[in-house]
Order: structure tokens, then sequence, then C-alpha cells
């Protein structure tokens, strides 16, 4: 009997007796050549390549079989396309359904590296980007174009944490054209924290580099379609090449295993933070969406299922380099480095004049310096400690 309790689906998914040959995970099966014992087995293999039959490495082995299969279990798709990271994952999803001449709608805080793809390489193909306020909800159907082919979101914003209201947004472009292919980065969800293809939406990507594969050592990008796009997806990436080896795969089907219990961790641990800097004099405003300040907060509470270790705060006052240096440089539990996601506790920090550069849909609200947390699995304690060290270094 099959259940809908997430932490039993996150144990179970992907582990079919036919990936698994009898132990507790499934397989790990390199190959480049897969071998054919007759010309009918060739015969059909060629014929159901697309559909989980062994065919040749780059079209995946049982060990992506398997992962493909849990995530488009966890997410409620039909099927899953993997990327060698995010990035891939997000670029190789746009490029799939736009042509040259076509025009893809924004989110203004969307991951930079979302923004320099399509200024950059979108650009260059003759596909014109423009970007809308991630506050915006139904007012987005003001900006459709009769050439808009993508439209594409992140919930929360990259560093910034507005939450969106999707329902609306997807309703607004439905409204003008059904046959717009809305897409999410849902990283930071871990595409289990927001449903995204049950709010309409046609394709949900992550970074499995972050939550799934939870241990900052691997890279991974996952994107599962709907019926209608999963098809013009997976061929049109094949095309491009797009592959995973197969020793991540099963780093990602391990990491699913314990997901629910990380990210209740994350979770728990990051509001206790959240709440402790709210309080702080040097904080001006927090951003995590469980917290009413932040923009959006009741579309969380709305659509989301649980949170995690990643939001934002801003300080009273923009630091100076020798304040921002001293501030950084002398953390103990926190370590600076791009990515998160992982068991460890990161932070960076952005002055207002670098947001409102990656920022096309118009300039942040706030002056002081944001500095963003990665909460990790260490102790609350030690890591507010830490935290009240640091503000003390500024003040």
């Amino acid at each position: 009997m099959s259940s809908n309790k997430l932490e039993t689906r996150l144990v179970s998914a992907g582990r079919d007796k036919q990936f698994a040959h009898g132990a507790v995970n499934p397989v790990v099966q390199r190959a480049s050549s897969l071998v054919f014992d007759t010309v009918a087995d060739k015969k059909h293999a060629t014929a159901n390549r697309a559909n989980g039959a062994l065919f040749y490495g780059r079209r995946g082995t049982e060990t992506h079989f398997a992962l493909q299969q849990a995530m488009t279990e966890l997410e409620g798709g039909a099927g899953c396309v993997l990327y060698p990271c995010g990035a891939a994952a997000v670029t190789n999803a746009i490029l799939s359904f736009v042509s040259a001449g076509g025009h893809v709608l924004m989110t203004g805080a969307a991951y930079e590296p979302t923004q320099d793809f399509c200024n950059v390489m979108l650009a260059k193909m003759n596909v014109a980007t423009s970007y809308y306020n991630p506050n915006q909800g139904a007012e987005i159907a003001e900006l459709m174009q009769p050439n808009t082919q993508v439209v594409f979101l992140e919930s929360p914003s990259s560093i910034t944490m507005e939450v969106q209201d999707i329902p609306a947004i997807v309703q607004a472009v439905r409204a003008v054209n059904p046959e717009v292919v809305i897409m999410i980065d849902n990283t930071w969800a871990a595409g289990i924290q927001f449903p995204a293809l049950s709010h309409g939406i046609d394709i949900s990507i992550q970074a499995g580099t972050k939550y799934l594969i939870g241990h900052s050592d691997y890279m991974l990008g996952t994107a599962v379609a709907n019926e209608r796009c999963l098809a013009q997806l997976r061929e049109q990436s094949y095309l491009m090449g797009q592959m995973v080896d197969a020793d991540t795969a099963y780093m990602a089907s391990r990491g699913l295993r314990t997901l629910a219990v990380r990210l209740r961790q994350h979770e728990t641990a990051s509001l206790q933070v959240a709440q402790w800097l709210a309080e702080r004099p040097e904080v001006d405003k927090v951003n995590h969406p469980a917290l009413p300040q932040c923009p959006g907060h009741t579309y969380f509470k709305r659509d989301f299922a649980g949170g995690n270790g990643l939001f934002a705060f801003v300080l009273k006052q923009r630091l100076s380099d020798e304040q921002m240096a001293h501030f950084l440089d002398h953390f103990e539990h926190f370590s600076m480095a791009y990515s998160w996601g992982g068991f460890e506790s990161l932070i960076l920090a952005n002055q207002p004049e670098e947001l409102n550069a990656i920022r096309p849909a118009g300039p942040v609200a706030f002056s002081g310096t944001l500095v963003r947390l990665h909460i990790g699995l260490e102790s609350v304690e030690d890591l507010i400690a830490d935290l009240e060290a640091g503000l003390a270094r500024i003040a």
C-alpha cells in the first residue's frame, strides 16, 4: 500500500527492485556503451530510449532512471531531466522553448547567472528578455508580449527572498496566452516544500547541488516537467548534450532519503536565528519567508509546506569595506562560500548598490548592507553566539 506521507515517499521513491537488484539502494551503473544481445533487443532499446530502456550512456543508466523516477513521483510530473548543475537546468530548459524573435519574461530578482544568460546568450540568439518586479502578481499580464514564449519565476527570490503570488501570476499568464511555458527555479523549496506543477507551472527546476545532495560535494540540476512539455524538454536537452554522471545521480538518490529530516532541522534552526536577529538593534529587517516582515509572507503561508535554512537580514547601516572585512573574516562557525543547502552554515554580504545592479525591475527598498545566511546543522546556540560576536565587531 503506497503512502501519501512525504517522509515515506522520500524513503521509497526510485527504489524499485529493477533499480536496486536486491540492495537497499539503487545500483551505480557506470556505462557509455550498453550491449544488445540481439537485433531485436537493439530495436527495442532504440524505440524506447526515451522511456527507460538502456540505450546509450548519455540517455542514462539504471542509476539515472532511479533518480528520475523518484523526482517525477515527488514533484508530481510526467518525467525528469538531469543536468550537470542548476545553471545548466535553468538555461537548457529556457533554450528548449525559445526561438529567434521570441521573448522571455523573467523575474527581476532571479539568480544572477540566470539573468546573465538571458542578457548575453539569449540576446545573441535574437531572443528578447524583459524583467518584472517579483512583488507583482496579476499585473504581470500587462508585460506579456505577442511573442512571449517563456515566463520564468523564482520564489523566494535570490538573495532578497521575496515570495511571489504564483497562483495569480499563473492565472494571468494563462488568460493572455495558455501556450506560454511557465517555469520556476524551485531550488529553495527543494522541489517538495512548494508543489509547483500542482499550481499550474509547466517545469519545476532546481539545483540539486543544494538540498538534494545536501553535503556540498556534488553538483546536479533537475527539471521535472508536465506531460505537455516533457518530450520537448527531454529531447532538446539531449541534443544539447546534457547529462550527469552515474555517481552524482546515486548521491542525489541517497540524499533524498534524509531530505525531510534535514529540511526540518534547517527550518527550525533558521527560524530561531531569524527571530533572534529580528530583535537585534543593529538589524533593520529580516527577510525570512516565515516571518511577517518578509515580502510575500502571506503567500508563503498559503502556498508552501515549509521552509529551509536560507534567509537574509538587512543591517541599519551600510558597512564600510573595513567594517565588512572585520565582520566577515572572523566567524567561527559561519564560512564564506557560494551555494548553500549543505550541513554547514554559510554567510555572504551584499551592498545595496550591488543588489541594484542585478535588479533590473527596480531598486531594492533599503540602504543598509544585506547579509545572507544559510543555517546548517550546528547547534543554534553556537550559531547565535557567533553572530552576536560578529555584530559586536561592527558596533
